[in-house]
């Protein structure tokens, strides 16, 4: 039987059933999982039983994995899984994953390991779908634009109050790094045009800060309005695979004090290109040792 793949929300998301995701791969599930992140941007699988070395292993059915993150250290025990722990961090801001490098990821997979009694949903954001809705002269603006992103400055957030918050803030940033990528990327198997942002955008080139931050605030409202955005409440045992290169996400601060993780392994992707063709430049550091370049689109 072939997998059953229904649809959450109109414009993105899907529930996955009838795969076995601890069998050894099948071409043609590979093709229609594909499909279905093509189509639907995020999709997710209900009742998985996976460790990390399993996760990794789907994950890779997709393409080479990156190492867990280009400054933060891998979870124990692994090289590509990263902990997205409530005691080290909470990336309370719209972001798309280590989009500060010239290749950020593909695709990223969650996992759950601690979920909360309430609250502590992971919002996904079709930005294909916020392209399209903007209106043709705010279209054409955004196609010509080129955007700096960095990680010198971390998610908006308080100031980190816990030693581990402390520690995990001071390797984010430890080593700089800026690429300057197009506003509009063009998606390299489906052709689609997305708003390319999100919390590591700093400034647009050619422009002050304060005209930066004025237009990407409005590129980035038509990112999160409420039809673009699928609203994921975690359970145990659930896998959410999402297309980095289209997608932006925000792990929501609602769950009080209670403790919540995710692991998260992601895919190595291609480098950005704009409607004009031009791909991305980094511009500060180095990521070789997080990502190899993806140089066929997959």
């Amino acid at each position: 039987m072939p997998p059953s793949i229904r649809k959450l929300t109109g414009r993105i998301g899907a529930l996955v059933e009838g795969v076995d995701l601890a069998a050894p791969p099948d071409p043609s599930t590979i093709t229609t999982l594909r499909h279905a992140l093509n189509e639907h941007k995020a999709i997710v699988f209900d009742h998985v039983n996976l460790d990390n070395a399993a996760q990794e292993r789907v994950a890779g059915w997709f393409g080479d994995l990156t190492t867990a993150h280009p400054n933060v250290p891998a979870a124990d025990g692994t090289t590509n899984v990263l902990a997205v722990d409530s005691e080290t961090s909470k990336a309370n801001e719209w972001h798309s994953d280590v989009t500060f490098v010239l290749n950020p990821p593909q695709l990223t997979t969650l996992r759950s390991i601690v979920t909360t009694p309430y609250g502590g949903e992971t919002l996904i954001a079709n930005s294909a779908a916020a392209y399209r809705d903007l209106p043709a002269p705010l279209r054409a603006l955004a196609d010509s634009l080129r955007v700096v992103h960095t990680n010198q400055y971390d998610y908006a957030r308080p100031a980190a109050t816990t030693a581990e918050r402390q520690e995990y803030d001071r390797a984010f940033v430890a080593t700089p790094y800026e690429t300057e990528h197009p506003l509009v990327r063009v998606h390299p198997l489906t052709g689609e045009r997305g708003l390319f942002i999100g919390g590591f955008a700093k400034r647009i080139v050619g422009l002050s800060s304060g005209e930066s931050a004025d237009l990407l605030r409005i590129f980035q409202s038509y990112v999160t309005r409420p039809e673009n955005i699928l609203r994921w409440t975690w359970a145990p045992d659930q896998l959410l695979i999402f297309d980095n290169r289209i997608t932006q996400h925000y792990g929501v601060d609602n769950y009080d004090d209670h403790p919540r993780r995710l692991n998260r392994v992601t895919v190595a992707g291609d480098v950005p290109v704009g409607v004009d063709g031009r791909r991305s430049e980094q511009l500060v550091g180095d990521a070789s040792h997080y990502s190899k370049v993806l140089e066929v689109a997959a």
